[in-house]
């Protein structure tokens, strides 16, 4: 960060100081653009794999992977893609993203069958990968202290907005069936997103020269997207094809390489991750909990979805609507977390945790009660709460998990933690819908689900384990 942000002394001679508030506010409307784009696309799947995969086949491999792919290449290349924003400069970095993400979106709304919707999606992450980081690091070169508190304090609720949003509009467009292309719409719709959000970009955005001398560790890069392709490739072909010689020949693999990439960090001249940083019990601590917990409530997310659709026989639309309630506990509870973190710290995380553990027990309860005949109304309670418990452990466990890192690593952290929950999300929607699908005996879709939460209720125990290793306070200093 340039010493003007930091020293107030030298705050006149900032890039913030020349810049006219009109403009921050301008620059950061084109960033928000950007992260609504990537959590749409990251949420729509929920809704819209049913129907996607009625039209162009796929099967349960096809749900498995719609999620999994965008994920596992914004997770695997996100640090990087900060790294390159640093070397080649944050605007560049930002317009090659926002083209190639709306490009990759109109190639998954014109796919005709699985394996080029699959290659879209993972365009779709790589090229948000290159987006997404840039955003953060101009607001935090460009703008004064104080426009950045603001700005900072502005992403919570567009965020959640967009949270609602990709769930909501994906099933008003499948239902709409708009020009008769069903589906197809919830991804056409980014290519007007991106042009808007391109041109603006081109318009506000500060340009930036970047560090040439910079180097990126393409290596370690290599071995941590191996690894991860590795570990979700085998997860979903063994629990769709069986448990062969191929998958689990991928699962060694991907374990094999992350060790490697793990002893990368510690040789190399520019390592990605800071190797410090894995001496730290409280950041490694939190980055094994953020990883199980995101992927625990990713997975039931996209779980209760399919359940909805293919279980109770909802619609794409009326799904949209059932799932309103998770997103509105997630807003109510971040928002309260807000104020409550300072005073609160590590325990905030336990009340967040136990009411997730309470909101998942009582959908299990609901649905090993009542099966398929479950009322529209019986749900509402428990995915409210499960919402709150989300929402709660959303907005904290990685200010938390950077309560004892030092200034100087916590930008390595931060794209660290970043990373793990877009990792994450890919994982848990693989992992707990592979549960799902084969707790897919003889269709029995109550089996399927109440399988499902079992493993879920799980995962929240282990990090309930995890928590006391935590540091007991959130980090000092501003957090998007």
């Amino acid at each position: 960060m340039p010493e003007a942000l930091t020293v107030p002394s030298e705050e006149a001679t900032s890039p913030a100081a020349a810049m006219s508030s009109r403009r921050m506010w301008a620059i950061l409307v084109v960033v928000l653009i950007a992260d609504a784009l990537d959590l749409l696309d990251a949420t729509i799947t929920n809704i819209a794999a049913p129907t996607i995969v009625a039209d162009i086949g796929g099967g349960p491999a096809l749900i498995k992977w719609l999620g999994s792919a965008y994920a596992l290449a914004l997770g695997t290349l996100l640090v990087v893609g900060g790294r390159l924003g640093d070397k080649l400069g944050q605007r560049r970095l930002f317009l090659v993203g926002m083209t190639g993400f709306t490009i990759a979106s109109a190639l998954a709304g014109l796919s005709v069958n699985p394996t080029m919707m699959i290659a879209a999606r993972l365009l779709q992450g790589a090229f948000g990968a290159l987006l997404i980081p840039q955003g953060m690091a101009i607001i935090t070169k460009s703008f004064s202290r104080e426009m950045r508190t603001r700005a900072f304090g502005a992403f919570g609720p567009m965020l959640g907005i967009a949270g609602i949003g990709g769930p909501v509009l994906a099933g008003f467009l499948i239902s709409a069936d708009i020009a008769g292309l069903s589906w197809r719409p919830v991804f056409l719709i980014n290519i007007v997103l991106g042009a808007v959000g391109l041109v603006a970009a081109i318009r506000v955005l500060p340009h930036d020269d970047g560090d040439g001398d910079l180097r990126v560790d393409t290596t370690g890069s290599t071995l941590l997207g191996a690894a991860m392709f590795g570990l979700l490739f085998g997860l979903i072909e063994g629990s769709t094809n069986g448990w062969t010689l191929v998958p689990l020949a991928c699962l060694v693999g991907g374990v094999l390489a992350f060790g490697l990439f793990a002893w990368r960090q510690s040789t190399a001249a520019d390592p990605l991750i800071k190797p410090s940083l894995f001496k730290n019990r409280g950041f490694t601590s939190g980055l094994i909990m953020g990883l199980a917990f995101f992927a625990a409530v990713n997975g039931v997310s996209y779980v209760l979805s399919l359940f909805l659709q293919q279980g109770l026989g909802y619609s794409a639309g009326r799904t949209s609507i059932a799932l309103l309630p998770l997103t509105i506990g997630i807003i109510a509870a971040a928002g309260a977390c807000m104020v409550l973190i300072a005073r609160l710290g590590r325990t905030l995380l336990l009340i967040g945790l136990t009411v997730t553990f309470i909101g998942v027990g009582w959908l299990l309860a609901v649905v090993t009660a009542h099966g398929t005949a479950i009322a529209a109304w019986a749900l509402v309670g428990p995915i409210f709460v499960i919402g709150l418990g989300m929402g709660t452990c959303f907005g904290i466990v990685f200010d938390i998990a950077l309560g004892e890192v030092d200034p100087d690593e916590a930008g390595s952290a931060s794209g660290a933690l970043s990373a793990v929950q877009q990792l994450a999300a890919g994982v848990g929607s693989a992992a707990v819908t592979s549960v799902y699908f084969a707790g897919l005996v003889n269709h029995d879709v109550r089996h399927a689900m109440t399988l499902s939460l079992w493993v879920v209720l799980g995962i929240v125990v282990v990090c309930a384990g995890i928590l006391p290793l935590l540091p007991k306070k959130a980090a000092a200093g501003e957090h998007p």
